[in-house]
């Protein structure tokens, strides 16, 4: 039959178009029936058991939680109008599951949201039942089996499908795979629109009906009449006629920043309240519609490129607040070229994003951060899929050659290392995960071993319990560490210098543990996996002082009319 579900599916067209994003991206070649079907259920276990822990954190009924649930969520993007269409149709089912004491892996299998195929392990996040799984089983479809909600379909893979949606899903997927912005009048890679690839990856443009208006560029005529570098320094002061930019930009040696990256870069992040019932409020999903319009990533925040004040209460700034704040000329140039699930091999196919004109823009500080999926992936057996130093030289000399083809002369490119990823494991595999922190149920290594069953995980080799396979992840990352240092000891270029900074993960954790913070929290607590917000500012904080130590003509001067630009321009027009 033709179900509803793929009607009432197409409502929040932005909130679903996002995850159908995120569950296939473009530079993903190991996409396939098993890993849908794993996120389809990895997103029924989250949501059960938060319905769950709500009714019991606040001793109320399943059916009270799951309204609670949905009144927390904004009206933005249908959030909170889909939720309770969602509850309507597979309320009924769940309330009737829970009411026989079954847990959240019990009901997403018996609704056939997480399905054990043939021949495949039978994946599970909490303690498996007293009973056989498959009398349990048996057990719970019995509750449910004249449910409609059965026969409806489980994805929403195909609803940019539907012909009323077809144009704008196209759109907006091309935005996200090329990491360009939806919204851009002027085509000129810049944006005043803050999400979809807007201002929060890269400086926000100053008039998007001029395409020779937008950060980073040299000015024109000295910004006489108008701001056409979008630093918000433009006019003639009238006690000399001395143009603004020139008096206090010229010679000051301005440049930008610009991060190749990965989900790390970007700051991928999933707040914890968002699946703790015992933190969860009204004020938990107030940034929801944002974040899921930015693929669950907060480049705003990040430690490269990020322009908003830390929500970590750790005092380290961005490198880019760091380069503004030494030169206010440098204002709103920044460019967070990052995407969930880059690697060196997949760089090629969103590079030319990257906006530089040789000819008229200042120059970058580039920073090539693939720090993960050249040896991460989700496959049973991940070795075979690592990258390869001669495949990463190979390409890593690609991306150089295509930087050297785009940077105005005196850039800089900096190549950064692979951390040690055993620190994930080794500081969190028995500590619980949000999931588990009510009910001491379910560990990280309890949460590791669903990723890897379901064939989800963000990194196999570094989170698993199989230390031999953290080793082999751990020495493969060392190689490739070694071949971009080789690079950069060895390779000259015309446009830029180039330089070899190692991914110190051990030296931020002494850091912080020096100022009384733990290992743990370096880490993002949701995915187990990424760098938190604390580690991203730590670290350049740490990239900083490495770079004024050892190569300060990479930063450029300090400006000695910051004062001045203050004074007149206040905070330049903000970001």
């Amino acid at each position: 039959m033709k179900s509803p579900w793929k009607i009432l599916m197409a409502t929040p067209l932005f909130f679903l178009l996002t995850l159908h994003t995120l569950a296939s991206p473009a530079y993903d070649h190991q996409r396939g029936t098993r890993r849908s079907n794993g996120q389809v259920c990895i997103g029924c276990v989250l949501v059960v058991s938060v319905i769950e822990q709500l009714a019991q954190v606040h001793n109320s009924t399943v059916q009270t939680s799951m309204e609670r649930l949905c009144s927390y969520l904004p009206e933005k993007l249908f959030l909170k109008t889909t939720c309770y269409l969602v509850v309507d149709i597979f309320g009924p089912d769940i309330i009737k599951l829970l009411r026989a004491d079954v847990n959240a892996d019990v009901v997403c299998h018996t609704l056939e949201f997480c399905k054990q195929d043939r021949g495949q392990p039978l994946c599970h996040l909490y303690p498996l039942p007293k009973e056989t799984w498959k009398l349990t089983l048996e057990k719970a479809r019995q509750i449910v089996k004249k449910s409609p909600a059965l026969t409806y379909s489980r994805s929403g893979s195909d609803i940019c499908s539907l012909p009323f949606l077809d144009k704008i899903c196209q759109r907006i997927k091309l935005a996200i795979q090329n990491s360009l912005p939806f919204k851009d009048v002027d085509s000129d890679k810049y944006s005043v629109f803050p999400t979809l690839r807007g201002s929060h990856w890269r400086g926000r443009d100053c008039n998007d009906s001029n395409k020779m208006a937008y950060p980073g560029r040299r000015p024109d005529n000295w910004d006489t009449h108008q701001d056409s570098n979008c630093n918000g320094i433009w006019g003639v002061d009238p006690k000399d006629g001395i143009p603004y930019e020139k008096k206090f930009c010229e010679g000051s040696q301005p440049r930008g920043i610009i991060l190749l990256g990965d989900s790390a870069g970007a700051h991928f992040h999933i707040p914890p309240d968002w699946i703790t019932a015992s933190q969860m409020s009204l004020k938990s999903f107030f940034n929801l519609p944002t974040a899921l319009t930015n693929e669950l990533d907060w480049p705003q925040l990040s430690g490269a490129t990020g322009f908003l004040e830390s929500t970590s209460g750790v005092k380290e700034n961005s490198i880019y607040l760091r380069l503004r704040k030494r030169n206010h000329c440098n204002h709103r140039d920044y460019q967070n070229i990052s995407r969930n699930g880059a690697s060196s091999q997949s760089l090629e196919r969103f590079i030319e994003s990257l906006s530089r004109n040789q000819l008229l823009d200042q120059p970058a500080i580039v920073i090539y951060a693939m720090i993960g999926n050249d040896v991460c992936n989700r496959k049973i057996d991940p070795v075979p899929e690592m990258t390869t130093p001669e495949k990463l030289f190979s390409k890593v000399m690609q991306t150089l050659q295509y930087l050297d083809s785009h940077l105005p002369n005196g850039s800089h490119v900096i190549l950064y290392g692979l951390p040690d990823g055993t620190f994930l494991w080794d500081n969190l595999h028995s500590r619980y995960h949000p999931l588990g922190q009510l009910n001491k149920d379910v560990t990280y290594a309890h949460f590791y071993s669903f990723l890897n069953c379901l064939q989800v995980s963000p990194c196999h080799g570094w989170m698993s319990s199989n230390k031999t396979l953290r080793t082999l992840t751990s020495e493969r990352a060392e190689q490739l560490s070694n071949t971009l240092k080789k690079i950069a000891t060895s390779q000259k270029f015309t446009n830029f210098n180039l330089f070899y900074m190692d991914f110190d993960f051990q030296e931020i954790t002494e850091k912080w543990q020096k100022s009384g913070g733990q290992p743990w929290q370096l880490i993002e607590p949701m995915d187990g996996f990424h760098p938190s917000e604390v580690a991203l500012q730590l670290l350049a904080d740490r990239f900083w002082k490495k770079v004024q130590l050892q190569w300060p003509q990479v930063l450029g001067k300090e400006n000695p009319f910051n004062p001045q630009i203050e004074q007149v321009f206040g905070d330049q027009g903000g970001h």
